[in-house]
């Protein structure tokens, strides 16, 4: 089998770089943006391997895995993984379900 393809919907990159910026302003540094940025790598590396690893979701064909305080939520499809999502769960839930209804 060929290797799987991660992409990231607009919507994620954005999500992604939200918490990015918000954790540069707030420590006035970059540093853990670079930190979470290479965990983050290494997370949908293993979804190339093992897509199925996440836990199922109630949308349909979504799946979640988590990452520190951070979700990853994506679909397989074919020869893709979509990365729908990169959501803070420390954040409220009902707008991720929101979110998630509109996709």
């Amino acid at each position: 089998m060929d290797e799987l393809k991660i992409f990231w919907t607009v919507s994620a990159k954005k999500q992604r770089d939200y918490i990015f910026e918000y954790w540069n302003q707030r420590n006035k540094s970059n540093s853990y943006s670079k930190k979470l940025n290479l965990a983050i790598r290494e997370r949908t590396n293993l979804l190339k391997n093992q897509p199925e690893i996440g836990k199922e979701t109630h949308f349909k064909n979504a799946r979640v895995i988590s990452l520190k305080h951070y979700a990853i939520i994506y679909k397989i499809t074919g020869s893709k993984i979509i990365i729908i999502a990169f959501w803070d769960n420390r954040q409220d839930a009902s707008k991720l379900l929101k979110f998630l209804k509109e996709q």
